[in-house]
């Protein structure tokens, strides 16, 4: 009896198993702006036949909701299935932000946009298994890549325009917003 207690009290010690996506390993927690996270959800983004990478969502709690993601601190982490370029993460992430986004809210974070893809230019290719972050903090974006930080970009409209891509109107992809909102 003791023993199986204490095989209990171990257990539930232990911290909870990360998630896994199509055979990648997501942490179940993150840590952005000194404020711990939680994995709301994640799923692969592929592009024609070809798995590209694993979309996840860090909030401070659980939510389906975008309003609810929009008001605090968050991580959109992309955790790469092949080689991509740089210059290919930049146009995948122009056309989601023109698919959700009026003329008017990207002229008005076109100065933002033009820094994100001055950073992203700086990463060359990025190799399968590498993970991008982008945490968004108050009016701060950080884009890190394999937890260094790479470039910081101030704006809360830029923010919201870039979170877009994976759960606007018309997402990348809908089965990924799905996914990344389900709280």
């Amino acid at each position: 009896m003791k023993l199986a207690v204490a095989a209990l009290a171990l257990t539930l010690a232990l911290p909870a198993a990360a998630a896994e996506v199509s055979g990648v390993k997501i942490a179940d927690t993150a840590t952005v702006g000194g404020q711990g996270l939680v994995w709301n959800g994640g799923a692969v983004r592929s592009k024609v036949i070809f798995k590209v990478y694993v979309a996840s969502l860090y909030v401070p709690a659980k939510t389906k909701s975008l309003a609810e993601v929009l008001k605090g601190p968050r991580r959109v982490q992309m955790n790469l299935m092949r080689n991509v370029s740089g210059e290919s993460l930049i146009e995948a992430l122009n056309e989601g932000l023109k698919d959700n986004s009026t003329a008017a809210e990207l002229a008005a974070v076109k100065a933002q946009v033009d820094q994100l893809q001055t950073i992203m230019k700086t990463f060359g290719e990025v190799k399968e298994g590498a993970v991008v972050t982008l945490d968004f903090v108050d009016d701060t974006t950080t884009i890190g890549l394999n937890g260094a930080p790479r470039g910081t970009i101030k704006g809360a409209d830029f923010n919201a325009a870039l979170l877009r891509i994976w759960l606007g109107p018309k997402p990348i992809q809908a089965d990924v917003k799905a996914a990344m909102l389900k709280g």
